[in-house]
Protein backbone atom coordinates (compact mmCIF):
# COMPACT_ATOMS: atom_id res chain seq x y z
CA UNK A 1 0.00 0.00 0.00
CA UNK A 2 2.66 2.64 0.77
CA UNK A 3 4.48 1.25 -2.29
CA UNK A 4 1.53 2.37 -4.13
CA UNK A 5 1.06 5.73 -2.39
CA UNK A 6 4.55 6.36 -3.37
CA UNK A 7 4.26 5.68 -6.81
CA UNK A 8 1.42 7.73 -7.27
CA UNK A 9 2.99 10.54 -5.40
CA UNK A 10 5.93 10.68 -8.05
CA UNK A 11 3.10 10.17 -10.81
CA UNK A 12 1.37 13.46 -9.75
CA UNK A 13 4.87 15.02 -9.22
CA UNK A 14 6.05 14.29 -12.79
CA UNK A 15 2.90 15.44 -14.05
CA UNK A 16 2.39 18.38 -12.22
CA UNK A 17 6.17 19.00 -13.31
CA UNK A 18 5.86 18.85 -16.93
CA UNK A 19 2.66 21.06 -16.68
CA UNK A 20 5.06 24.26 -15.09
CA UNK A 21 7.60 23.09 -17.81
CA UNK A 22 4.73 23.75 -20.98
CA UNK A 23 3.29 26.82 -19.04
CA UNK A 24 7.53 28.08 -18.94
CA UNK A 25 7.94 27.18 -21.88
CA UNK A 26 4.79 29.00 -23.34
CA UNK A 27 5.99 32.44 -21.17
CA UNK A 28 9.33 32.05 -22.97
CA UNK A 29 7.41 31.94 -26.22
CA UNK A 30 5.29 35.03 -25.64
CA UNK A 31 7.87 36.71 -23.94
CA UNK A 32 10.15 36.58 -26.96
CA UNK A 33 7.99 36.70 -29.91
CA UNK A 34 8.42 38.84 -32.70
CA UNK A 35 5.43 40.49 -34.87
CA UNK A 36 5.85 40.06 -37.97
CA UNK A 37 7.11 43.88 -40.10
CA UNK A 38 4.07 43.56 -42.59
CA UNK A 39 1.55 43.24 -39.41
CA UNK A 40 3.05 46.37 -37.35
CA UNK A 41 3.14 48.18 -40.74
CA UNK A 42 -0.63 47.89 -41.14
CA UNK A 43 -1.63 49.12 -37.50
CA UNK A 44 0.98 52.24 -38.53
CA UNK A 45 -1.04 53.33 -41.65
CA UNK A 46 -4.88 53.36 -39.92
CA UNK A 47 -2.77 55.46 -37.16
CA UNK A 48 -0.42 57.12 -39.48
CA UNK A 49 0.73 59.74 -36.20
CA UNK A 50 2.42 56.64 -34.65
CA UNK A 51 6.42 56.48 -35.15
CA UNK A 52 8.40 53.38 -35.55
CA UNK A 53 9.29 53.43 -31.51
CA UNK A 54 5.76 54.11 -30.56
CA UNK A 55 5.24 50.63 -32.67
CA UNK A 56 7.33 49.29 -30.72
CA UNK A 57 5.46 50.47 -27.29
CA UNK A 58 2.34 49.11 -28.82
CA UNK A 59 3.87 45.58 -29.42
CA UNK A 60 4.94 45.49 -26.43
CA UNK A 61 1.37 46.30 -24.70
CA UNK A 62 0.38 43.76 -26.79
CA UNK A 63 2.51 41.01 -26.17
CA UNK A 64 1.83 42.17 -22.48
CA UNK A 65 -1.47 41.06 -22.97
CA UNK A 66 -1.21 37.98 -24.20
CA UNK A 67 1.06 37.12 -21.63
CA UNK A 68 -1.67 38.21 -18.88
CA UNK A 69 -4.28 35.72 -20.67
CA UNK A 70 -1.85 33.19 -19.89
CA UNK A 71 -1.46 33.70 -16.48
CA UNK A 72 -5.39 33.49 -16.16
CA UNK A 73 -5.31 30.43 -17.88
CA UNK A 74 -9.16 29.83 -18.77
CA UNK A 75 -10.98 32.99 -17.33
CA UNK A 76 -11.84 35.99 -19.29
CA UNK A 77 -9.43 38.80 -19.14
CA UNK A 78 -10.96 42.16 -20.48
CA UNK A 79 -8.38 44.68 -23.01
CA UNK A 80 -7.28 47.63 -21.55
CA UNK A 81 -6.31 49.63 -24.14
CA UNK A 82 -7.89 50.90 -28.19
CA UNK A 83 -4.61 51.00 -29.44
CA UNK A 84 -3.63 47.30 -28.38
CA UNK A 85 -7.49 46.05 -29.59
CA UNK A 86 -6.67 47.16 -33.14
CA UNK A 87 -2.93 45.37 -33.31
CA UNK A 88 -5.18 42.57 -32.02
CA UNK A 89 -7.36 42.84 -34.58
CA UNK A 90 -5.20 43.11 -37.53
CA UNK A 91 -3.03 40.19 -36.01
CA UNK A 92 -6.27 38.06 -36.11
CA UNK A 93 -6.44 38.68 -39.91
CA UNK A 94 -3.04 37.04 -40.21
CA UNK A 95 -4.98 33.46 -39.76
CA UNK A 96 -1.70 31.05 -39.85
CA UNK A 97 0.62 32.92 -38.32
CA UNK A 98 -2.06 33.74 -35.38
CA UNK A 99 -3.04 30.77 -35.19
CA UNK A 100 -0.01 29.12 -35.00
CA UNK A 101 0.94 31.81 -32.26
CA UNK A 102 -1.83 30.95 -29.81
CA UNK A 103 -0.72 27.15 -30.24
CA UNK A 104 2.63 27.99 -29.21
CA UNK A 105 1.89 30.42 -26.98
CA UNK A 106 -1.14 29.52 -25.01
CA UNK A 107 -2.31 25.98 -25.51
CA UNK A 108 -5.95 27.16 -27.33
CA UNK A 109 -6.93 29.62 -29.74
CA UNK A 110 -7.37 32.69 -28.13
CA UNK A 111 -10.93 34.00 -29.29
CA UNK A 112 -12.35 37.98 -29.07
CA UNK A 113 -15.38 38.29 -27.48
CA UNK A 114 -17.37 41.59 -27.49
CA UNK A 115 -19.29 42.65 -24.09
CA UNK A 116 -22.66 41.52 -25.76
CA UNK A 117 -21.60 38.16 -25.98
CA UNK A 118 -20.72 38.00 -22.87
CA UNK A 119 -23.28 36.00 -19.95
CA UNK A 120 -23.10 39.50 -17.99
CA UNK A 121 -22.08 42.92 -16.61
CA UNK A 122 -20.60 40.91 -13.82
CA UNK A 123 -18.32 39.00 -16.16
CA UNK A 124 -17.28 41.75 -18.27
CA UNK A 125 -16.79 43.46 -14.51
CA UNK A 126 -14.18 40.79 -13.52
CA UNK A 127 -12.86 40.52 -16.95
CA UNK A 128 -11.08 44.32 -16.54
CA UNK A 129 -10.86 44.19 -13.17
CA UNK A 130 -8.25 40.68 -13.79
CA UNK A 131 -6.90 42.58 -16.32
CA UNK A 132 -5.72 44.78 -13.98
CA UNK A 133 -4.44 42.75 -11.15
CA UNK A 134 -2.62 40.31 -13.89
CA UNK A 135 -1.02 43.46 -15.58
CA UNK A 136 -0.07 44.71 -11.97
CA UNK A 137 1.25 41.40 -11.04
CA UNK A 138 3.52 40.84 -14.23
CA UNK A 139 5.22 44.45 -13.35
CA UNK A 140 5.69 44.13 -9.65
CA UNK A 141 3.21 47.03 -8.85
CA UNK A 142 1.04 46.87 -6.25
CA UNK A 143 -2.67 46.95 -7.57
CA UNK A 144 -4.75 48.51 -4.59
CA UNK A 145 -1.77 51.23 -3.68
CA UNK A 146 0.03 51.63 -7.49
CA UNK A 147 3.04 53.91 -8.17
CA UNK A 148 2.17 53.80 -11.36
CA UNK A 149 0.13 52.39 -13.90
CA UNK A 150 1.28 48.78 -15.91
CA UNK A 151 1.75 49.71 -19.57
CA UNK A 152 -1.24 48.18 -20.97
CA UNK A 153 -3.34 51.00 -18.66
CA UNK A 154 -1.79 53.90 -20.05
CA UNK A 155 -0.03 53.25 -23.59
CA UNK A 156 -3.55 55.08 -25.17
CA UNK A 157 -2.61 58.07 -22.94
CA UNK A 158 1.12 57.98 -23.29
CA UNK A 159 0.82 58.02 -27.27
CA UNK A 160 -2.42 60.06 -27.18
CA UNK A 161 -4.48 57.68 -28.93
CA UNK A 162 -7.61 58.85 -31.20
CA UNK A 163 -10.88 57.03 -29.48
CA UNK A 164 -8.44 55.71 -26.55
CA UNK A 165 -9.07 54.78 -23.17
CA UNK A 166 -7.05 56.76 -19.98
CA UNK A 167 -6.61 55.93 -16.47
CA UNK A 168 -5.72 57.87 -13.73
CA UNK A 169 -3.91 56.79 -10.29
CA UNK A 170 -5.27 59.56 -8.05
CA UNK A 171 -8.82 60.76 -9.41
CA UNK A 172 -9.52 62.60 -6.12
CA UNK A 173 -6.92 64.37 -7.85
CA UNK A 174 -7.77 63.91 -11.64
CA UNK A 175 -11.70 63.91 -11.53
CA UNK A 176 -13.26 63.01 -14.84
CA UNK A 177 -12.85 65.90 -17.47
CA UNK A 178 -15.36 65.29 -19.98
CA UNK A 179 -13.41 67.70 -22.70
CA UNK A 180 -10.53 64.79 -22.62
CA UNK A 181 -10.17 63.43 -26.18
CA UNK A 182 -10.73 60.04 -25.31
CA UNK A 183 -13.13 57.08 -25.42
CA UNK A 184 -13.87 57.64 -21.21
CA UNK A 185 -11.77 60.48 -19.91
CA UNK A 186 -9.96 59.85 -17.32
CA UNK A 187 -11.18 57.07 -15.15
CA UNK A 188 -9.45 55.44 -11.56
CA UNK A 189 -7.54 52.40 -12.24
CA UNK A 190 -7.60 51.60 -8.98
CA UNK A 191 -11.28 51.36 -9.11
CA UNK A 192 -11.63 50.31 -12.34
CA UNK A 193 -14.37 52.51 -12.74
CA UNK A 194 -14.99 51.94 -16.29
CA UNK A 195 -14.81 49.04 -18.40
CA UNK A 196 -12.28 48.80 -21.30
CA UNK A 197 -11.76 49.39 -24.52
CA UNK A 198 -13.66 47.47 -27.06
CA UNK A 199 -12.10 44.29 -27.65
CA UNK A 200 -15.30 43.04 -29.52
CA UNK A 201 -15.62 41.67 -33.53
CA UNK A 202 -17.00 44.86 -34.61
CA UNK A 203 -15.40 47.32 -31.83
CA UNK A 204 -18.63 49.30 -31.67
CA UNK A 205 -18.95 51.67 -28.42
CA UNK A 206 -21.57 50.62 -26.23
CA UNK A 207 -23.04 51.94 -22.61
CA UNK A 208 -20.59 51.44 -19.78
CA UNK A 209 -20.99 48.34 -18.22
CA UNK A 210 -20.64 49.96 -14.80
CA UNK A 211 -23.14 51.67 -15.56
CA UNK A 212 -23.99 54.60 -12.76
CA UNK A 213 -22.66 53.42 -10.00
CA UNK A 214 -20.35 56.42 -9.60
CA UNK A 215 -17.03 54.28 -10.16
CA UNK A 216 -16.63 55.86 -13.40
CA UNK A 217 -16.61 59.11 -12.83
CA UNK A 218 -20.27 59.71 -12.62
CA UNK A 219 -22.09 56.99 -15.11
CA UNK A 220 -20.35 58.48 -18.20
CA UNK A 221 -20.77 55.82 -21.07
CA UNK A 222 -17.70 54.21 -22.88
CA UNK A 223 -16.68 51.34 -24.99
CA UNK A 224 -16.91 48.06 -22.94
CA UNK A 225 -15.91 45.09 -24.30
CA UNK A 226 -13.99 41.95 -23.34
CA UNK A 227 -11.78 39.21 -24.62
CA UNK A 228 -10.11 36.57 -23.80
CA UNK A 229 -12.29 33.98 -23.89
CA UNK A 230 -12.43 30.37 -25.39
Amino acid sequence: MINVLIGLGIIVAIVLFLKKEKRDRQHRFLEHYKFSLALLKRVQKEHDYLTDEDMIKVARATKDYFIICHMAKDKMVAMPSEIVDVLWHEFILFTREYEQFCKQGLGKFLHHVPTEAMSSKTQAQEGIKRAWRLACAKEGINPKHPSKLPLIFHIDTTLNIVGGFKYELNCAKKPYDSNINSGCGGYCATDIGCASGCAGESGTHSDSIFGGDGDSGGGHSCSSCGGGGD
